[in-house]
Formats: C-alpha cells, sequence, structure tokens
C-alpha cells in the first residue's frame, strides 16, 4: 500500500520553505515518487518564478514517466505569470496526481483537467494541514482583503503597559524572536499613530534571518515625523493609512521619499480599517499583523476585519497599567468574542495562546 500521507507530508515541508517569498501567489510543495522512491522535488520559491510542480518535473526528467505525483495544492490550469502546470504535467507522462488541497482560485481547474486528459487523480490528502498552510492567500482570493492577525504580548493579569507607558519588555527574548520570524513571513505590519509616535518602532525583522514586511501606519491626521524610523528605513516599504484631512504639502513631501500615502474614509472619527483592507487587498496585501495599542486593536476587532490571534502571556503580573484590547461595548459575558480551534504553546518563559474568530 502506498503512504500518500508519509509524501504528502515531505511535500509540505518542503512547500513552507517558501513561507513569506511567494504572496501573492500560495505556498506549494511537489515530490514525485517512482518505485518508492523520490526522484523529484520542488517547492514555489518566488512569485514570477516556476511552480512546484515545474521543479519536481525537472528534477525527475524522464524519470517522471509512469511515477506518482504529490503536490500540496491542486495544479493550476491557467495562463498567469507563469504557464499552466497541468499541460507540463500530462507531457511528462505522469501516471498519477495525489492533491492536498483545492485551489479556490475559479481560475484554477487543474484536478479535472488533469482526469480528463486520462490521469488518475485524487484530492483532499492531509486536505486541514495543506489549507493551513495556505490561509492567508485563500482568504485573499475569496475577499481581496487580507488575512488580518491580532498580536500582543501582555502580561499575566493582561497588561501591555505599566500606568507610566513602559512597556519593554513584557515578553522574553524567545517570544520576541518568534514575533520577527511572524513578521518575516506576513506582507505587512500594522501599527496606530500613538504607538508610531510612543515607541518609534522600526518593524523590521532584525532579531532572525527574513525579509521585512512592509509597515503600515494608521495615521488619521497625519502626525508621523518625517525623520521616525518608519520613514528613514525602507521608506518605499512604508504605507501610511490617511484621511482627507490629511496636509497635502506633507503628502507630497512623504511620496517623494517613496512613502504610499492611502486615504480612505472615516467612521466616528476613525478611519475605516475595512475601506483600508479593501485597499491593502488591491496592492496583493495578502496578509497583515496588527501589533497596534489597545484602541487599534479594539477598532480592528470591531470593525470584523480579524481572523486571528495571537497573544502571548508572560508570567509577570504590573496591577494597574494599559490594557490589551480596549472597549469593545461587551456588557454581558454572553455577548463577548469567543476564539475556536485554539492552540497553546510554550515559548520560552511564554505561553502562546492563538486562535480563530
Amino acid at each position: 500500500m502506498i503512504p500518500h500521507k508519509k509524501y504528502m507530508e515531505m511535500a509540505l515541508e518542503l512547500a513552507r520553505k517558501g513561507k513569506g517569498f511567494t504572496s501573492p501567489n500560495p505556498m506549494v510543495g511537489c515530490i514525485i515518487i517512482k518505485r518508492g522512491r523520490i526522484v523529484g522535488k520542488g517547492f514555489h520559491k518566488k512569485a514570477g518564478e516556476p511552480h512546484a510542480e515545474v521543479f519536481a518535473l525537472r528534477e525527475a526528467g524522464k524519470k517522471a514517466k509512469d511515477g506518482i505525483l504529490y503536490s500540496t495544492l491542486e495544479p493550476c490550469s491557467h495562463w498567469g505569470r507563469t504557464p499552466p502546470c497541468t499541460e507540463q504535467i500530462i507531457q511528462s507522462g505522469i501516471h498519477e496526481v495525489i492533491i492536498g488541497s483545492k485551489d479556490i482560485n475559479p481560475l484554477v481547474n487543474g484536478y479535472n483537467e488533469i482526469k480528463a486528459r486520462g490521469i488518475k487523480a485524487r484530492i483532499g490528502i492531509l486536505k486541514e494541514d495543506c489549507d493551513k498552510l495556505n490561509e492567508y492567500f485563500f482568504k485573499w482570493i475569496k475577499v481581496k482583503m487580507p488575512f488580518v492577525i491580532v498580536k500582543a504580548a501582555m502580561s499575566l493579569d493582561g497588561r501591555i503597559a505599566t500606568r507610566t507607558g513602559d512597556s519593554k519588555y513584557i515578553s522574553g527574548t524567545e517570544a520576541r524572536k518568534y514575533v520577527h520570524q511572524l513578521r518575516s513571513e506576513v506582507d505587512a505590519v500594522m501599527v496606530g499613530i500613538n504607538t508610531a509616535l510612543k515607541d518609534d518602532p522600526e518593524l523590521t525583522v532584525r532579531l532572525v534571518k527574513g525579509r521585512n514586511p512592509k509597515k503600515v501606519i494608521v495615521d488619521t491626521f497625519l502626525q508621523l515625523k518625517e525623520n521616525s524610523n518608519a520613514v528613514k528605513n525602507e521608506p518605499e516599504k512604508l504605507i501610511i493609512a490617511t484621511s482627507r484631512k490629511a496636509n497635502k504639502q506633507k503628502i507630497k513631501a512623504l511620496q517623494q521619499k517613496g512613502v504610499k500615502i492611502i486615504t480612505v474614509g472615516q467612521e466616528k472619527g476613525l478611519l475605516s480599517l475595512k475601506e483600508l483592507m479593501k485597499e491593502l487587498g488591491k496592492h496583493e496585501i495578502v496578509s497583515v499583523m496588527i501589533e497596534g495599542g489597545a484602541e487599534l486593536n479594539a477598532q480592528a476587532l470591531k470593525a470584523g476585519i480579524v481572523d486571528k490571534i495571537l497573544f502571548f502571556i508572560s508570567p509577570r503580573m504590573i496591577g494597574k497599567g494599559l490594557a490589551a484590547v480596549g472597549d469593545l461595548g461587551i456588557s454581558k459575558v454572553d455577548k463577548s468574542i469567543q476564539l475556536r480551534d485554539l492552540d497553546y504553546r510554550k515559548i520560552g518563559k511564554d505561553i502562546l495562546i492563538e486562535g480563530y474568530l
């Protein structure tokens, strides 16, 4: 009996090598098996470069004939940035194709295309794992808005800062490194103007190896200083979301430095985060991690744009201080926000609680 799950797990491991580099494309891993041996393997490295199946077929060469191809995602059947993978699979003489996830992109119909051309095909092997791998991509394809994570580091009693505003560092070194790794895997990190002015954050991945994400600052009246770290370091990666009331001369000055300015409407005096997400989606930003303060976290939750929560709980107690989330307008416990699919992990001395909305 062929161990399909074992081979799909190997393809998933390959796919994860593309974390942080494939957006707006999905992560995909592929291996080709013949007589119980791996004859080809590959993963999607970067948008615009060949897909995982192409790398695997190149490595396999003539050995692909009568082999079994495992792909974590349904092979593409249309012309995009690259040619369709289905044609190359068919021409290679592959005997059977095993697929993890169905690609929800309406342009993709690789599974049916392969079957129609006389090749055996199965779909849904380790589906849950393969789907989770590309949860950012699937959300963006469905609604053209990024997958949004709210991340916060807090004390045991739920504070992200002391009553004087001091917050460095509530979480331990291992947790901070983990957050920097997460930053390298999302398209953008977002903070509010209060955090930008108070902390002057770099929003980089300086604690780990990886690429820096784009930086989004929610700044209704364009208060950000032109000599801030966010502007000085990689200004071309900075996006400022502001209102129509913003100073036009300052907009022009920032744009000349390479900063992108997005103007969105307001709701009750605050920028519309839902409108902002739609704009970011148009710019092929597939994932956003919010690392703001209590008010931005609450605003995002109330706006209904949040998909996932990452809360790091430190074994410290602060007492009176700043809460992780501001007023959500909830007066009864049975109306509170309930997370699902919870996961708990120890990272250094901290506990990470992860859940979906």
